[in-house]
This record gives C-alpha cells, structure tokens and sequence, in this order.
C-alpha cells in the first residue's frame, strides 16, 4: 500500500502487530516515568540547595547523552528486542538504587545511570520500528510512536503528584515497577527485528558516518539548530511569560496546550505531510517553529500565547514524524540503531545545552533571543533546503532507487 494516497485509517490498519506493541510499552515506560519531573522537589526535600539539585538533574541529562550512542550501538549488536529488555531491567534497578542514595555524589551517580538505561531503548525502539515498517511507509508509524510517547508524558505527572502526596519512595517504586513491566512485554511479545554487523566502537563508527553521509549530516546539524529553539519551551519561555505578570499556572496552562495539540492531531495531519518531499516537510516545520517562538518578542496577552504555542506546535507536528522517517530511510539496514541513536543525540545535546545557553541570552536580552530563535529556524530550513554534495556510490544508490 502507497502510505501517500491511502486513508490514516487504512495506515494505522496496516501497521504490524510488533508495532502496536511498541507503541503501548513506550506509552507504559513514559506514564510510568515518574521520578525525573520531581527529581528536583525530591532533593530540596532532603534538604538539598537548588544548585544541588540541579547537579543531579544534570547528571541525568548526562546519561541521556551516553545512552543515544551506546542504545544504538547495542541495537545493531546485539538486537533490538535485547537492547529494550536490557535498557528496562537496568532501569528499573537503577531507579531503586537511587532511592537509597542519600549522599549527593550518590544521587548524582544513581541519577546518571538512570538516565543512560532509562534512555538506551530508545535507538533500538526507533530502529526496530523502521525495520517493521517499509521505506515510503514510515511517516505514519513515527507519529503513532510519538503519540505513544506524548501520551505517556501527559498522563504520568499527574499521577505520579498524587503519589508523592503520600511518599515520594512510591515515585521510585511505580517507575521501576512500569519499567519491568514493559521489559516482560518486549521479551514476550516483541519481534527481535535486525541486527546489524558492523564492527568497532560506537564513537568511532558515529564519526565515519558523519563523514560518509552527506543527507544524515545536514539533516543533525538543521535538527541542532532547530533543537536550540525548541528546549526554549521548557526554559526560558516561561520567564518571558512570568515577566509580563502572567501565573506559573498560566505556563503550565501553555505547556499542556502543546502536548493535547501534539496527542489530537500530529497523527491525521500526517495524511498530508507525507504528500510532500520529507527534506521540504522538515523545512517548513523548522520554519514554524522558529516562527512560533520569535512571536514571543510581540505583546504578550494570552490569545498572542496561544498563537506562539499553535505555531511552534504546527511546525513540531509537521517536522517531527516526517524527520523521524526521514532518517530511519537513510539509514542502511545494518546500521539503523547507530543513525537513530546518534538523531537522538542530536537532540539530548539541544536539550542538555540549550536552556543554559538560551538563560545566557534572556538575561542579555530578551528580544534578542527571540530574534534568535527565528533565525535559527530559519538557518534550520535553509540547511535542509541545500541539496547535499553525495558521494559517487550514494548517486548510484538515489538514482537505483528512482
């Protein structure tokens, strides 16, 4: 079935049953991801300054970084299915572990191992849907998983306060609990999918791929641009809001707009994206997001609010998928985790690197890095709109292919 001309109805229908099983344990790991939004409230409640606490979350972001590198190097090696039910096993070990630490070279370490085996399913989860799903019919299948995803992140907070209402102890348990869970569902009910063969360390194979694939290059460094612009949401956003006399509530308020938006529609509007040339889809997105968060520097009331969160979030729902499968159709088949592992990096390096930066600049100047925003979409789209120089084999490969 041609996934451009066919229903998403008749998309969702077609998906294997291995991939509805993805998407419900990610949905279970993410609801259960309890303990990393209270990390912080955690640690002041041990009596833990602010700056400590915030060690420890970096700590995690650290481990982030380490588990899209080694989670794709495992996925290739090893297998997918095995890379998940080890990521969840270890997590969940991790998690307990880090409910007995009381020191904070304890927590810090217990914090960054979390964070490598809570995050090193991801690659192998990308990579195993991809070997699911045929090249031209991914677009689809990367929106349902997001939505799995986004999904799990809405629901679990809120449950997760009503447990630390009672102790925070039930945090560590429920995360590890969820994390077993979906590590029982992968062994049993996931297929293995494909391993690849490749030989050597998963930096030094990272680097022959940047150097060897022109496309793979363009599309990380317009997705780092473009992720220096989007952790703006969760930092400095709401500061620029808070400063115009609006509630913390009112950012919250901001925020849940954009993930309900992401839930209710990035799935149908993938019935048009995937009309259209991925490089020219991902510009676009980058285009709007860059956009939605330059608004900021207009008047803030809170229907210009809502025109920022649509915007930006029009562009991540048009972007997103369609990146996803972008990357996931370059990548040879024996190499899948290691391009979806070093995507992923990608975007923890966004994450770990742009609040910092992003905090430098408001604090300058809050026009400017509004300003900045946009021109960083715009640098974003621009990159993907270059047609990338290729290599003799790969132009025999793209003209095979067409």
């Amino acid at each position: 079935m041609n996934e451009r001309h066919a229903s998403l109805g008749e998309n969702l229908r077609a998906l294997p049953r291995g991939a509805w099983i993805l998407f419900f344990g990610t949905f279970l790991n993410k609801f259960g991801a309890f303990v990393v939004p209270f990390l912080a409230i955690y640690m002041t409640r041990l009596g833990y300054t602010t700056a400590q606490a915030g060690l420890a979350v970096g700590a995690y972001g650290i481990g982030n970084l380490g588990a899209s590198l080694l989670g794709g190097y495992l996925a290739d090696r090893v297998g997918r299915r095995k890379t998940i039910v080890l990521s969840m096993f270890s997590a969940a070990t991790a998690m307990l572990c880090l409910s007995q630490a009381r020191g904070l070279p304890a927590i810090a370490i217990c914090a960054c191992f979390a964070g490598l085996t809570g995050e090193l399913y991801r690659p192998a989860s990308s990579a195993l849907l991809a070997d699911l799903i045929p090249a031209g019919q991914r677009v689809t299948a990367y929106a349902a998983y997001r939505m799995s995803f986004n999904a799990g992140w809405a629901f679990g907070p809120a449950t997760a306060g009503l447990l630390a209402k009672h102790s925070f102890m039930w945090l560590f348990a429920g995360d590890a609990a969820t994390s077993v869970m979906y590590g029982l569902v992968a062994w049993f009910a996931l297929p293995a999918g494909l391993r690849g063969t490749r030989a050597g360390g998963a930096l030094q194979a990272t680097w022959r791929v940047l150097r060897e694939d022109a496309r793979f290059r363009q599309a990380l460094c317009a997705c780092l641009a473009v992720g220096l612009v989007f952790v703006q949401g969760f930092s400095t956003m709401s500061l620029e809001i808070t400063r115009h006399g609006f509630s913390a509530a009112t950012y919250g308020w901001v925020i849940s707009l954009n993930g309900a938006l992401v839930v209710l529609f990035e799935l149908p509007l993938t019935t048009i994206t995937k009309r259209y040339p991925a490089r020219r889809m991902m510009a676009l997105g980058f285009v709007l997001i860059g956009a939605g968060f330059a608004s900021n520097v207009l008047e803030r009331t809170l229907p210009l609010l809502v025109l920022t969160v649509v915007l930006f979030t029009l562009g991540e729902m048009i972007a997103m998928p369609v990146s996803g499968a972008y990357v996931a159709d370059l990548a040879p088949v024996n190499e899948r985790g290691l391009y979806m592992g070093t995507y992923g990096l990608v975007w923890s390096l966004a994450f770990v690197g742009g609040p910092s930066l992003g905090m430098l600049l408001f604090s300058a100047s809050p026009t400017a890095l509004w300003a900045a925003c946009g021109g960083l979409g715009l640098i974003a789209a621009g990159i993907m709109k270059l047609e990338p120089v290729l290599t003799r084999e790969q132009a025999a490969t793209r003209a095979g292919a067409g």
